[in-house]
């Protein structure tokens, strides 16, 4: 964002209802299984070693957030990706933690040399 955005109250709400929305493990899980295409709750079930109720409750709250869609196909229910900029989220979060960890590597190492010298 840039400085000269102003962060209203309700739009600070609406940014905060979102990372709340991303922030659990289980739903991480859940939209990185659906980046490779849709699926029913059993396949997620499956492939998350979950229990489907679990699985259904965070689909809810990630389709009310519109992240996810949902369609039937006969008696199944397919979810997949609705918003596909949540990704872009999870890549920036991705690089700082892939930053921070190679910094805490050389320190680390710089820290071992020391040590051993």
């Amino acid at each position: 964002m840039s400085p000269t955005h102003q962060l209203t109250d309700p739009l600070i709400e609406l940014i905060a209802h979102r990372f709340r929305v991303i922030g659990e493990p289980l739903r991480i899980k859940l939209l990185d299984r659906l980046r490779g295409g849709e699926a029913s709750v059993g396949e997620l079930t499956q492939a998350l070693a979950a229990n489907q109720q679990n699985i259904s409750s965070h689909l809810a709250v990630l389709h009310a957030a519109g992240i996810v869609s949902r369609r039937k196909r006969g008696t199944r229910t397919l979810y997949s990706i609705a918003d596909p900029t949540v990704f872009a989220l999870c890549e920036i979060v991705c690089g700082a933690l892939e930053h921070s960890a190679a910094e805490l590597a050389h320190v680390l190492d710089g820290t071992v040399r020391e040590a051993a010298s």
